[in-house]
Order: C-alpha cells, then structure tokens, then sequence
C-alpha cells in the first residue's frame, strides 16, 4: 500500500514538472504574483511542518493521505499524449477555471480538516495550535485571494462534516492521521504551485 502511495505522488509530481512555469518570467498582474508567493509560502509553510516532530514523532508509518475529494491533479494537468503509465492524464483541454475551482476545493477542505483536528485532543495543544495556526492563516488568504473563484460556501458544510469524522478521542491515531494528511497536502501543494506557475505566465492560453 506504501508503494501505491509513493506511485501516486510521484505520478502527480512527473505530469507537474512536464509543464513550463513561470519560474523566470514576470507575472502579469500584482493580483496573480501575490497569489503566486501565497500559494509558494504554503508550501513552506508545510514543508517545515514536516520537519517538526511534533506530528509525526513516534510515528513510524510513511502513508500518504489525498483526504480531499477534489481533482485537482486530473483537472489542473495540461493536454498531454505521453506519460500513459499515470492514471491522471487526460486528453482533453486545459480549463483554467475547472483547475482553479478544484484548488478551492482543496483550500476549504484542507481548511475545515485542520481546524477540527485543533478542536479534538491532542497530545500537545499549545504547540500543536502555535504550528498549524500559520498554516491556518495562508489557506484562509488564498482563500480571499483574487486568483480563486467564490465557490466556497458550496463546499464548506460538506467538507466540515467530512473533516470532524476524521478525529476520534485518541491523540495519538489523531496525529497519526494528521500526518499522513500533511504527507498528502504536501504533494497537493506541490501539484497546485505548478498549475498556478502554469496560469499565472499564460502558457495555458497558447
């Protein structure tokens, strides 16, 4: 089942480095570029969580968790004819709005995930709230961010109530479940930078 995982990231993360980013080019509105270094600071952001031992201390599995129900792998990959061994490639068109969409998706479930995990027990409250709160923060502002659809309030009640199901009364299955949802948002993240890098130069429209 670890392999699986494994294949699946690293799946998702062949299709994202196929795409031209925009890693040298300038963004064509402030709007975009400050979307652009938001989405680049969540990444950070849970890249140093990882880093922490506070979730994933003791914790021997190395599972990856995708708890999102969006498809923002599918709907954010460009046309291709290659890669046929990953099961996300599609052969229609690039939808920018179908892409961004799925990311609100991920940004209001990945939001109500974290906040329920921090109104369950832990095992380390306080350090536990200090490190997820920025975490917090950066979703909350891509969120409001010029560059996302307002589709939040569709899913916000069905991602709630899938969120609060995923915590028990047991700190450590809870943590245990946190991290291999991290490990997942992790990979997301990574998926979700490329396609902004993708939209934010214009590649998309050629």
């Amino acid at each position: 089942m670890a392999n699986f995982h494994f294949y699946l990231a690293s799946c998702a993360l062949l299709l994202t480095l196929t795409w031209r980013t925009s890693t040298g080019l300038p963004l064509r509105t402030d709007n975009c570029a400050q979307c652009a270094l938001l989405f680049r600071g969540l990444l950070l952001n849970i890249t140093e969580l990882l880093d922490n031992d506070i979730f994933c201390y003791g914790i021997r599995s190395d599972k990856v968790a995708m708890r999102s129900k969006a498809e923002t792998s599918l709907a954010c990959a460009p046309t291709l004819t290659e890669n046929p061994g990953c099961m996300m490639q599609r052969n229609s068109s690039f939808s920018k709005s179908e892409c961004l969409s799925n990311i609100m998706k991920d940004l209001v479930y990945y939001d109500a995930a974290i906040t329920s995990y921090l109104k369950s027990k832990l095992r380390s409250p306080e350090e536990e709230v200090a490190l997820l709160s920025p975490t917090l923060g950066i979703i909350k502002s891509l969120k409001n961010c010029s560059l996302m659809p307002n589709e939040e309030n569709e899913e916000n009640d069905s991602s709630e109530v899938d969120a609060a199901q995923m915590w028990g009364d047991e700190p450590y299955a809870n943590r245990q479940e946190m991290c291999k949802m991290m490990r997942g948002f992790y990979v997301r993240t990574i998926t979700i930078n490329r396609a902004v890098g993708y939209i934010t130069s214009g590649d998309h429209r050629e």
